[in-house]
């Protein structure tokens, strides 16, 4: 087969999950009808529980995925669902008094955690970038940028050139900011300046403000000094002078922040730059295949801690995977790179999917066997990743196609 095949038929199938499994699972499962916007968890079986808590987080992730699907796929259902999404987090989430979105509602849509976590606000930010990319709502990107001045007022340390991971619901220091019970609480982290490099990048692509940029410039050059370590992977957690807290290598998260870098210099247009990101790019994907990537079954390892390798494989890690793959495969040109890509969404359509009940398993075993514990829907577990790695994947291998005709 040749390589033109290959990508012709990746790109068949990521279509084909996207617009016949993923989205139309989470429009059948997770929209809440009874109590507004959607469910906070879906049983990894189809039931619903209806008084499950609403995370901020999911609801901007699900706001982003049908605005991205919609932007590709003009279809009145997905501008429905992200209709839903855009009014709910105005609604439920947006705090009218002190501004930025509440951590998380209970099922009736009231603030049951108020806090202002800044991974909350990126999404935020995200989703209503992509909204007002989709359907030219003002006010998607009004309050989008309203969230940035709130983040860069509140979040922004200038003395220590990062963001704090988390204010208090008036946006006053509160002594536990982690992320989640599984995080560090320390000042600064890998996972929350990515995912602000991820929303500055999007807001970037359509408000062309100096500040804006200057920040993003900001964070793409605190990856490439601080974050990316002299062994191409990430450094997890900071404390308040950057040194290193933890000794741990998350292969999902530097196979999705290769790509990521690259995104941000190309939107800057730095040719400094995005020589820079590319070559740090290539070289920490080199990293995740060397020591994080399945060479029997496929796919991307969970991680690696205090030395311990987690053979697991999560949904998200196994979505940027096939994205990251391709992107180091668009800038080094190297065969291992697209079979990496190639093996890894043979492992997904293989155990990741649940071809009978709809949708990605949370988490496999390294041979592919589903943890039966895990909802299909939750706090954390959303459409994004997958959602978003079918459309990079259709985009992607289009132009690679291109190029290679």
């Amino acid at each position: 087969m040749t390589t033109k095949e290959q990508l012709s038929q990746l790109r068949s199938a990521a279509e084909q999950e996207l617009r016949r499994d993923i989205l139309p699972y989470w429009t059948a499962h997770a929209v809440d009808r009874q109590h507004g916007g959607f469910v906070g968890a879906v049983s990894i079986d189809g039931r619903p529980d209806p008084e499950a808590s609403k995370g901020g987080v999911l609801n901007a992730r699900i706001l982003w995925s049908y605005s991205a699907a919609l932007r590709r796929y003009p279809e009145p259902s997905y501008r429905e669902l992200a209709d839903r999404a855009f009014e709910y987090l105005l609604e439920r989430f947006w705090d009218n008094e002190h501004g930025g979105l509440y951590w998380e509602v209970d099922y009736l849509g009231r603030p049951s955690n108020p806090r202002k976590q800044t991974y909350g606000q990126a999404f935020g930010i995200y989703g209503l970038v992509e909204y007002f990319r989709a359907t030219g709502v003002p006010e998607a990107l009004d309050r989008a940028v309203q969230l940035f001045k709130d983040v860069e007022t509140h979040a922004f340390d200038p003395k220590a050139g990062g963001y704090w991971e988390a204010r208090g619901h008036d946006w006053q220091p509160i002594p536990d900011i982690r992320l989640s019970a599984q995080d560090m609480n320390v000042p600064f982290s890998m996972n929350t300046h990515l995912h602000l490099l991820e929303a500055y990048t999007a807001l970037a692509r359509v408000w062309d403000d100096p500040m804006l940029r200057w920040q993003l410039r900001l964070l793409l050059n605190l990856f490439l000094d601080r974050i990316v370590g002299p062994r191409d992977h990430q450094i997890l957690f900071f404390d308040y002078q950057w040194r290193s807290q933890a000794d741990i290598v998350s292969y999902g998260h530097d196979i999705e922040t290769s790509w990521l870098l690259c995104e941000a210099a190309d939107v800057l247009g730095d040719a400094t730059l995005q020589r820079r990101a590319g070559l740090i790019a290539v070289r920490m994907t080199d990293a995740v295949l060397a020591e994080g990537f399945d060479g029997e079954f496929g796919g991307v390892y969970n991680d690696r801690a205090n030395g311990h390798l987690n053979t697991d494989k999560d949904w998200w890690p196994l979505a940027e995977g096939v994205v990251g793959f391709l992107n180091a495969y668009r800038l080094s040109g190297r065969s291992e790179h697209l079979e990496a890509a190639l093996r890894t969404w043979e492992f997904i359509d293989r155990f990741a999917i649940d071809h009978e009940r709809g949708e990605w398993y949370t988490r496999v075993s390294r041979e592919g066997i589903p943890n039966p514990t895990m909802t299909k829907v939750d706090f954390w577990k959303c459409p994004y990743h997958n959602t978003r790695a079918m459309l990079e994947t259709i985009e992607r291998t289009h132009r690679l196609e291109e190029a290679a005709g």
